[in-house]
């Protein structure tokens, strides 16, 4: 199995991220996902930004991913997804089906990311058709149901052609809305957000009555509570996962890395207090298994 790392679903500034895909560059994985993927209102970095990073990774011998909006609400937004999807450098993660729409026309291949939430082998056949190479599997989904479908890819005959991917550590996306939640909190309006979101790099704790911490608002996007990892499940992917994701939220990302690496080789376990994993198990996701 190979390691990557995730694009950043947060707002940061140019400086921190700049600096960080610096750190990553001379990280242990293979491949780097970059771009926004969350609101088009976030533009600290410009596509251009994003593609001399991109070269600088490529140049240290990182497979590179450019990322795509997961939700797209107008027009600018669309002719936006277009210079992305035809960038002519880096190859792109559809999170939308504009994009594989534009990726498709174009004979460009493509990874089709856990937004499109792809939960079948017949699904997966017609976007191999259409150019995909790599399915990201939808965060909610088990082992046992990833097995399934593996299954069903190898009756299908089309095992071999795709490769699989898994979201291994970091805060779930687990829903996106046209209101901006971040906004909303701040007693803003969306169109007038003045890109608050930018003061919480992790996102903002959500919680429940009884003190349980059950969501992260990052624009709108809802994500999980609890960081997942899935680093004492790398045994059970053997043979169904070629790629394990590390989704950035913070430096301390870049320490799971080594840790990652070292779990694939040595297989120890380590205690998962304070994560989930319970999706992988087929239980309520925000459950952890030791």
């Amino acid at each position: 199995m190979e390691l990557s790392m995730g694009n950043i679903q947060f707002y940061w500034d140019k400086e921190t991220t700049s600096d960080f895909y610096q750190k990553v560059a001379d990280s242990d994985v293979e491949h780097v996902y970059l771009g926004e993927s969350v609101c088009s209102k976030r533009r600290e970095l410009r596509l251009e930004d994003w593609l001399e990073i991109g070269r600088e990774l490529t140049n240290k011998g990182k497979s590179v991913v450019l990322s795509s909006l997961a939700l797209l609400e107008s027009k600018s937004e669309l002719a936006t997804l277009k210079k992305v999807c035809l960038n002519g450098e880096l190859k792109v993660e559809a999170n939308d089906f504009g994009a594989v729409e534009i990726l498709s026309e174009a004979k460009i291949p493509f990874i089709a990311g856990a937004a499109l939430n792809i939960y079948n082998q017949h699904d997966l056949k017609v976007l191999l058709a259409r150019g995909m190479q790599r399915w990201v599997i939808p965060v909610e989904l088990s082992r046992d149901w990833l097995v399934n479908v593996i299954a069903g890819c190898e009756e299908l005959g089309i095992r071999e052609q795709i490769e699989t991917e898994v979201y291994g550590y970091g805060y779930l996306p687990l829903a996106y809305s046209a209101r901006c939640f971040t906004a909303r909190s701040e007693d803003r309006p969306k169109d007038q957000c003045a890109l608050c979101c930018i003061k919480y790099p992790e996102g903002r704790k959500i919680d429940s009555q009884e003190g349980l911490e059950l969501f992260r608002m990052n624009g709108i996007q809802t994500m999980s509570g609890s960081i997942q990892n899935l680093i004492n499940d790398l045994p059970s992917m053997a043979g169904l996962v070629d790629i394990v994701r590390i989704s950035p939220h913070s430096m301390a990302a870049l320490d799971w890395v080594d840790k990652f690496r070292n779990a694939l080789e040595d297989k120890a376990r380590i205690p998962l207090e304070g994560f989930c994993n319970g999706y992988w198990h087929k239980i309520e996701g925000m459950k952890a298994i030791q």
